[in-house]
């Protein structure tokens, strides 16, 4: 089963998403997902200067082998554009696979461990009352966990906080723009908003909350130790993930879960995490995390040290990506849940994905392979546009991490 062609295709549906589709000799077509937001060209020309000519001729059976050869074999390995390169080909030979045995991917991966995944919503708003609201409304849609994020008084933008009301696009299609942030007064307001949140929903709906790497261990703790009362499913990204000895700190102070690793490429970025257990819940995802084969290994580290799974799949993971995750989320023994945002009504038209959401659980489908297909003829329609994420100043200008 050799591989005759690859192909990259960029479009902008809304927001900007890579796709790379290869072909085998009997005529089997495989997706992968290749996007990463605001960097989008430098894995296009990643895979088509670099990893697609090594790749034509080879069996696409082979996947272990393929992803020895790209990660091994070269010099400079790691690294997001890296990774996510070999992600998009990993994914996309595993989805020929599955495909030319007939079965669904998760199928090949171990069979299902579950019925279906569950899944966390982002509910979020300008304010406490709109944000509460907003979290009633998923609660009422059938989600049974939500992520809750608000605008913080005194800030005029504030992470989280999307332009529309079932999914956050945070990339501005310009330079990027400047957000003002305060410590102090996110601190002070946070247990305020989970106060109003669980009051509204009660203790039946798990609670999530995004810090984004905005603190510093110590002031992690503490929050982490003011929001235990509200029993948090997880804190995510509770400080910066460079200093990894950070999460023992926090670990002194509070129970509240902890969740990283969206920003992770590679299992050597959460060895230390996961074999000290310093986290609760690893969220690393299949197209940034080099595929479905690493993602596997990682979540075998992390099952040894009870830490279970929390994909990242945000709107700038494609379709394709979300799809490869849910597959994922099916068999991994030790799943936790599963991020899902609703993508734009063009990128649906654009990526036909037969995954279904009910009563918070959403199932992958059981056709052959990922059970998504990709209409090339709408990406001329669709045509890239530079997007940049925004960056964080301190409200007297000093830089802080976005």
């Amino acid at each position: 089963m050799k591989i005759v062609d690859a192909k990259v295709f960029v479009c902008s549906p809304g927001r900007n998403f890579v796709t790379l589709k290869i072909t085998t000799e009997d005529g089997i077509t495989g997706l992968g997902d290749a996007t990463l937001n605001g960097r989008e060209l430098s894995v296009v020309s990643y895979l088509e200067d670099h990893l697609i000519p090594c790749l034509i001729g080879r069996d696409a059976r082979n996947i272990e082998d393929i992803w020895q050869y790209f990660y091994r074999g070269a010099y400079w390995r790691r690294g997001p554009v890296t990774m996510t390169a070999i992600g998009a080909i990993d994914t996309a030979l595993w989805d020929i696979k599955a495909k030319a045995l007939g079965v669904p991917l998760y199928q090949l991966l171990g069979g299902a461990s579950r019925q279906g995944v569950m899944v966390y919503g982002h509910a979020s708003g300008a304010d406490l009352d709109e944000a509460v609201a907003n979290v009633r409304d998923y609660a009422a849609k059938g989600y049974r966990a939500i992520r809750v994020q608000s605008g913080i008084p005194g800030l005029d933008s504030t992470y989280g906080v999307g332009r529309g009301k079932y999914f956050y696009e945070p990339a501005d299609r310009a330079l990027p723009p400047e957000n003002i942030w305060s410590t102090r007064k996110y601190l002070n307001f946070a247990p305020k908003l989970f106060e109003a949140v669980r009051e509204a929903v009660g203790e039946d709906v798990h609670l999530l909350h995004d810090v984004h790497h905005r603190l510093t261990p110590i002031e992690a703790a503490r929050l982490g130790r003011d929001l235990e009362p509200f029993n948090l499913f997880w804190l995510e990204d509770a400080v910066q993930c460079e200093l990894q000895a950070g999460f023992e700190i926090i670990r002194q102070h509070t129970t509240t879960p902890l969740a990283v690793g969206e920003v992770f490429n590679s299992i050597y970025d959460c060895q230390e995490l996961l074999s000290k257990q310093l986290i609760d819940y690893i969220r690393m995802t299949v197209s940034h995390g080099g595929g479905i084969t690493q993602l596997r290994k990682i979540a075998a580290l992390a099952d040894v040290y009870h830490v279970r799974t929390g994909c990242h799949g945000a709107t700038d993971m494609s379709p394709v990506c979300i799809a490869a995750c849910l597959h994922f989320g099916m068999w991994v023994p030790n799943f936790g849940v599963q991020e899902f945002m609703l993508h734009s009504e063009e990128t649906r038209e654009i990526f036909g994905a037969q995954y279904t959401f009910s009563d918070g659980y959403v199932h992958p489908g059981d056709s052959p392979g990922l059970g998504v297909e990709f209409d090339e003829s709408s990406v001329e329609k669709h045509p890239y546009v530079p997007a940049y994420l925004p960056v964080n100043r301190k409200e007297d200008g000093t830089m802080w991490n976005w």
